[in-house]
């Protein structure tokens, strides 16, 4: 090893030479339990050696000492060592929106909502309106929408405005019904549902596209406010072990923002972005052309086909079984989505397509089975984001057509009290199926959708491997069949995440080239008990070869 006097000389003879200073010196962290993968398998390592930013190997420690005569070493104190963990479905600008504003997520009861929001708009007195997110009737004694008037009891003077926690549904005080124009003679939007009390007046909560009626009044976004929010979310992910994202569905201020912090070095975290298809400049957007920048990536596009089963909005074959005059909500029919893909593959993008039900699921796979091989799934790596409910018989096709199963795990373990009400038994077979999906050979990339669920990575991957919920309910796992084993969950967050978002070459897995995105956590998730998985903590994050947590 060299002295102290020898490095100070190398480092000045660099300077002389017009050689950088700055340039990172080799690390070695050592003593650690390392994991990733090889082309498929699991492989253990206790050390790992990368300068730059790069990887140059992992392996042994006294194997690796040896590559460099010279290099910083840290001992990882026999710390667990993952992969960066990928995010494969989040909402970067919502999570930091509501990090910003009311948080409505877990409450058991509407009064304790409403007693949330008015503790927050008391606290709040200067906001033109009263923003939030996450509250959830099923989560409730019975199970029913809110109502305007508990919101009217409270918030008077100001309009109020509060998005359900799948962001399918949204809730109004009469001041919000007023300022959007509805009253009992305003027709239900195509998409979307006004939800009337038994003399057709608007109770309050609207469904999908409704909800445009009421969000259109409410003041644009300025920079200022974007810029925080994303700040926030980039800081609560990082936290979290997350070292890269996809962001399902960006507009074009954000897309505008997300350029300029590129630029600027201002994004500390992997961002691959999804255009919004909704966005009337989506066209301006692809024909500027993909973007592949270190720290953000953008070459698809998002799209929706339907609501969520919440709120009974998803789009089913049959009708609901609790609901049976309601097949749910078709956003984009079929017509309008083969117009979608014939645009967005021209210009060579990906389409992320969400899509819940198992009419919604069965449209998007006849679609896309209709592209050219230059634009199909094989090629563009088309996705349907969700996959949730899929008729059974039709798995296979995504592994034939190539398709991406983007699904996020959590999602079953929140619906479970629900999902069998909505769907009766028999559908729920080819429900939320991962382990269908992968017996089929079906690539599934995992993610959260926050901030509809939380974003720690961790409760994803106990919700995978246990079919549980955060207290370990059922016993034996909702649907047990369906479980993964612990490395079929990594891998669904790591280098298959990575491949859904053509990033394999550069992260997903911890192997020489690749970028040094990688975790400490408090425990190994291979050998303590499975559910304990959701308690484990990071200790460290590292991006580029450089801590950040």
């Amino acid at each position: 090893m060299k002295t102290i006097i020898q490095i100070v000389l190398s480092t000045l003879l660099l300077g002389l030479l017009g050689v950088s200073s700055a340039k990172a010196l080799p690390t070695l962290l050592h003593n650690v339990k390392g994991y990733t993968f090889e082309k498929g398998e699991l492989k253990q390592f206790d050390s790992i050696l990368f300068e730059d930013g790069v990887i140059l190997a992992t392996g042994g420690q006294e194997e690796l000492s040896k590559i460099h005569s010279f290099s910083i070493s840290i001992d990882g104190k026999g710390k667990t060592l993952l992969p960066g963990l990928i995010d494969a479905h989040g909402h970067i600008l919502g999570l930091g929106l509501n990090l910003m504003r009311v948080n409505l997520r877990g409450i058991d009861s509407e009064q304790e909502t409403v007693k949330t929001i008015a503790e927050y708009a008391e606290n709040n007195p200067d906001t033109r309106w009263v923003l939030g997110r996450g509250w959830n009737q099923v989560l409730w004694l019975n199970k029913e929408f809110p109502t305007k008037s508990s919101l009217d009891n409270i918030i008077a003077d100001r309009p109020a405005w509060l998005s359900r926690i799948d962001g399918h549904a949204g809730w109004a005080n009469s001041k919000a019904l007023k300022l959007a124009g509805i009253d009992k003679n305003t027709p239900d939007p195509d998409g979307g549902k006004i939800i009337r009390d038994e003399n057709g007046q608007a109770t309050g909560v609207l469904i999908d596209a409704a909800m445009a009626l009421v969000e259109n009044k409410i003041p644009p976004l300025n920079t200022k406010e974007r810029k925080t929010a994303l700040k926030l979310a980039f800081e609560h992910l990082m936290s979290l072990g997350i070292t890269s994202v996809h962001d399902a569905g960006i507009d074009f201020e954000t897309y505008k923002l997300m350029l300029d912090l590129s630029g600027k070095n201002r994004i500390p975290l992997r961002v691959y972005a999804m255009l919004s298809g909704a966005d009337p400049r989506l066209e301006a957007m692809l024909k500027y052309g993909k973007v592949d920048q270190p720290f953000l990536k953008i070459q698809s596009v998002k799209l929706y086909t339907d609501g969520a089963l919440g709120s009974r909005g998803a789009a089913l074959l049959e009708p609901y079984s609790d609901e049976p005059d309601n097949k749910g909500l078709l956003l984009t029919n079929p017509k309008k989505l083969g117009q979608y893909l014939e645009l967005i593959t021209k210009y060579g993008f990906q389409t992320n397509i969400h899509a819940i039900g198992d009419a919604a699921n069965h449209m998007v796979l006849e679609q896309l089975s209709k592209l050219d091989d230059e634009d199909s799934a094989k090629i563009l790596r088309h996705r349907i984001e969700h996959a949730q409910v899929v008729v059974p018989e039709e798995i296979p096709m995504f592994a034939k057509l190539g398709v991406i199963a983007s699904m996020q795990p959590t999602h079953a373990t929140s619906d479970m009290n629900m999902a069998g009400d909505r769907l009766g038994e028999e559908r729920l077979e080819g429900a939320y199926a991962w382990r269908t999906f992968l017996d089929n050979d079906v690539i599934i990339a995992s993610g959260s959708d926050f901030p509809v669920e939380k974003a720690n990575p961790f409760l994803g991957l106990h919700a995978a491997v246990t079919r549980q919920d955060s207290d370990n309910l059922p016993e034996d796992g909702w649907i047990a069949s369906q479980k993964l084993t612990v490395a079929e969950a990594l891998k669904s967050f790591t280098i298959d995440a990575a491949y859904a978002g053509f990033w394999e070459e550069k992260i997903g897995t911890l192997e020489k080239g690749k970028k040094a995105d990688f975790i400490l956590i408090d425990n190994d998730i291979f050998t303590i008990s499975e559910d304990k998985i959701d308690d484990v903590q990071i200790i460290e994050t590292w991006i580029n070869g450089k801590r950040v947590h």
